[in-house]
């Protein structure tokens, strides 16, 4: 039976969208301001960013589909960080269309690296400036912009601030002008394909990255031992593994203050996130070389099943 009325003569596009960028760019950032709410964790820290993270922005007629990935980065000593090299190259090669973000009036060796690992991608690139609304000498924006679009065949170069959200509209439109035609991949109200336990475990690990910042080396990670409703209350046990005794001591803090801190840090965001009363326990548990050992990385999800 063939449709009739409006809905038949409607066009959908729908398409997967890369965010990419070398370390602490503000892709995390971007993305979240582009979904008007917070999926993918943030910091200062390099880095923070591990897996890939879907994040979905829906209306009538079209699906974005933004993949943010970890920074790309030319020196690595983990097998960690080569995993996660590799998440980056397998993401740019299957989606529609890149957001490759930079910072203002800066263009150094690791986003040249991002760029290399671009050439020879066939989507639409975009080509995003980031953090312009710190920029004080505006007349110097123009110059750079200039100089960015002859590095390569950008199909739009576009100035924002994704903290401040300046322009976010302009590169919102310019990507649907981007977008394939095509059906709907997702539902429209679905924001991500990230279950909640997931999400769990990146709030906790954001809380002890902003509560440590340098004294703790890149070696921790969470795991969530539990995830239970019960009644009104949401039990979530998290093990926070490190790499050394020291880096325990370190997390726990005197009289355990720190981790307390972080857990009630953590706990405060995950029923804004939930929308229900969370009962939060954290541990820390010692777990020697966990960010060198490939078993390891794919029990705790950092490899993912082909």
């Amino acid at each position: 039976m063939s449709s009739t009325g409006p809905e038949a003569t409607v066009k959908r596009h729908c398409g997967y969208i890369a965010i990419v960028g070398r370390p602490n760019v503000g892709k995390s950032t971007l993305l979240n301001h582009l979904l008007r709410q917070k999926i993918s964790i943030t910091s200062r820290k390099p880095q923070t960013t591990r897996h890939r993270i879907i994040g979905i922005s829906s209306d009538a007629t079209h699906q974005c589909i933004f993949v943010d990935t970890p920074g790309l980065h030319s020196q690595f000593t983990k097998t960690l960080n080569r995993v996660m090299n590799e998440t980056v190259i397998s993401v740019i090669n299957d989606v529609d269309m890149i957001l490759f973000l930079v910072e203002r009036l800066t263009f150094n060796n690791e986003d040249e690296a991002v760029l290399q690992a671009l050439q020879d991608i066939r989507v639409p690139i975009l080509l995003v400036i980031n953090k312009v609304d710190q920029l004080n000498e505006k007349h110097r924006l123009l110059p750079y912009i200039k100089k960015l679009a002859e590095k390569a065949g950008f199909a739009e170069v576009v100035p924002v601030s994704a903290l401040g959200g300046h322009n976010l509209d302009t590169l919102e439109n310019l990507v649907k002008q981007y977008l394939p035609e095509g059906n709907f991949l997702f539902p429209k109200d679905q924001v991500t394909d990230r279950s909640s336990r997931f999400l769990a475990a990146e709030l906790i690990r954001e809380k002890v990255t902003r509560q440590l910042g340098d004294e703790l080396p890149y070696e921790v990670t969470v795991e969530i031992e539990q995830f239970k409703q019960e009644g009104k209350i949401l039990h979530i046990h998290g093990l926070i593994l490190v790499d050394k005794k020291g880096q325990k001591k370190i997390l726990v803090g005197k009289d355990g203050d720190r981790l307390k801190h972080i857990g009630s840090a953590a706990r405060e965001e995950m029923e804004r996130a939930f929308e229900t009363k969370v009962m939060l326990n954290l541990w820390v548990k010692v777990k020697s070389g966990w960010a060198d050992d490939e078993r390891a990385l794919q029990s705790l999800g950092y490899i993912e099943p082909n």
